[in-house]
């Protein structure tokens, strides 16, 4: 019952207070790999997995003797609230939302870009909304299911191991020449702990569609079009999101200068800005859904 207590108290403090605007430890973390890259960087797997143990296990074991005390329960709820990003999602897509309610496609496209790391720069309404919908549904679990489902696996060691490894893929994972073997054990290690609960979002997202139907259109495209995406836990998460939601995301898009085509998730028309709220509310329900399972167990627990 702690941990249920624990979480709800983690997500009413992100309802409140939001990100720290200043001093958040994962910005400070980004810093600390940015220096590791600068004075350890090798095109070579090895290398790149070393520095990742470097950088994740010393951490990981503080936090595990941070709240070996009788008062170690407070600072599990600092670090699940810290590793929770709920709110700040919302914020960042409904300000797209507004810039696009408002015909703003230059605020727009200057927005999308803190969510998605392709061009922005010449995307249109249509792309960027697809862009926004897929960055919320996809940090739908990075930033709020996937370390909920650690902190009840592993306590605050396994939602600071997630979090820190998340980081680092999202700073070295990418598969360029730059990074495509020293990122590899960072992105690897990224794809197995998302790997159950990527799928727990995507189930969730598709038992929050509102309706039979669109139950089983989330699991169709799931099925169908989820193992197709060049990632093996986003796919089936925008997969079934998409499903759920009626829209069509996915397409080609432009990274780095080059045009990359990538398949279409979910069925009917391309996504537009209105769906923005949508998907928030999506996961909002999805949650709700996590919530009321997390609650029974507890009490089965406890019986």
């Amino acid at each position: 019952m702690l941990t249920f207590t624990l979480i709800l108290a983690a997500l009413l403090l992100d309802r409140l207070l939001g990100e720290p605007r200043r001093w958040h430890p994962l910005v400070g973390f980004g810093a600390l790999i940015d220096a590791a890259e600068r004075h350890g960087y090798a095109d070579d797997r090895r290398r790149g997995a070393w520095l990742v143990a470097g950088l994740v296990i010393p951490l990981v074991l503080f936090s595990a003797w941070l709240t070996a005390p009788a008062w170690g329960w407070a600072v599990e709820l600092i670090l699940l609230y810290l590793a929770i990003g709920w709110r700040s999602l919302g914020e960042h897509g409904r300000s797209i939302g507004a810039a696009l309610l408002q015909g703003d496609l230059p605020q727009a496209r200057e927005r999308v870009a803190f969510l998605v790391s392709r061009d922005t720069q010449n995307i249109d309404e249509t792309e960027i909304s697809k862009a926004t919908v897929e960055s919320v549904l996809e940090n739908g679990n990075d930033a709020v299911f996937a370390p909920i489902f650690w902190f009840v696996v592993a306590g605050a060691p396994g939602v600071v191991a997630y979090r820190l490894v998340n980081t680092l893929d999202a700073m070295w994972g990418y598969r360029n020449d730059r990074y495509r073997h020293f990122g590899w054990a960072a992105a690897r290690l990224d794809d197995v702990l998302n790997y159950i609960p990527a799928r727990l979002t995507a189930l969730a997202y598709a038992l929050a569609a509102g309706g039979i139907d669109g139950t089983r259109r989330a699991f169709r495209c799931w099925h169908h079009q989820g193992t197709a995406w060049k990632s093996p836990n986003a796919g089936p998460v925008m997969a079934a999101g998409a499903g759920a939601l009626g829209v069509r995301l996915g397409g080609a898009a432009i990274y780095h200068g080059r045009s990359e085509g990538r398949p279409d998730l979910g069925e009917g028309a391309d996504a537009q800005g209105v769906d923005i709220e949508r998907a928030l509310d999506l996961m909002r329900r999805a949650m709700g859904i996590w919530l009321v399972v997390l609650g029974i167990g507890a009490l089965v627990i406890m019986m």
